[in-house]
């Protein structure tokens, strides 16, 4: 999955797109999970759920009925890093949970250590411009990926921002998609 992930994203012909890649092999984007228990909440869940929603998200465009069009790069970009916010995130701590005979034990579980809180969405978008530059639809798309799960003081803007770059919108699809309908 790692090599899938990796030979998609060394497509894109952008400059410091090398030095992305360097940064997520030296993280634990790899292995850390998706979520702490909603969706891929295991090793290598992150980076499963991304080849998801790129997944999802390419033959969402390639099949939309109101023809809209993105370059290749830009749906490899969207659906690989629109989760980027994640990496170096979670951290493994302990629990005491009764195994199946009824008999405490430590089980390790994920918890969340934010040491940049800068949101969601837009952190994605300020962690991938420090490597490359993005378009404003890839930016629009990844940084409201998140659609109608982010307060509803922001509804209006995620709306202008849907019509402005549909491209977002079929993002959040795809990401709700590979994450209530495939799990991760």
């Amino acid at each position: 999955m790692k090599e899938e992930f990796l030979n998609l994203l060394r497509t894109v012909k952008r400059e410091g797109i090398e030095n992305l890649i360097e940064f997520l092999e030296k993280s634990d984007f790899f292995t850390a999970p998706a979520s702490t228990r909603f969706h891929g909440n295991f090793e290598g869940g992150l980076a499963e759920h991304s080849l998801k929603v790129y997944e999802i998200l390419k033959h969402k465009v390639e099949n939309n009925i109101k023809g809209i069009k993105t370059e290749e790069e830009s749906i490899i970009i969207i659906g690989l890093l629109h989760d980027i916010c994640k990496t170096n995130f979670y951290k493994i701590d302990y629990r005491n949970a009764k195994n199946a005979l009824g008999v405490w034990e430590k089980v390790p579980y994920y918890t969340i250590e934010d040491t940049i809180p800068y949101g969601h969405g837009e952190k994605s978008v300020m962690m991938i411009t420090e490597y490359i530059k993005l378009t404003p639809e890839e930016k629009y798309a990844i940084r409201w990926h998140m659609g109608y799960t982010e307060p509803k003081e922001v509804y209006n803007t995620i709306g202008a921002a849907y019509t402005k770059y549909p491209i977002a919108l079929l993002t959040h699809e795809a990401d709700l998609e590979a994450t209530y309908l495939y799990n991760i």
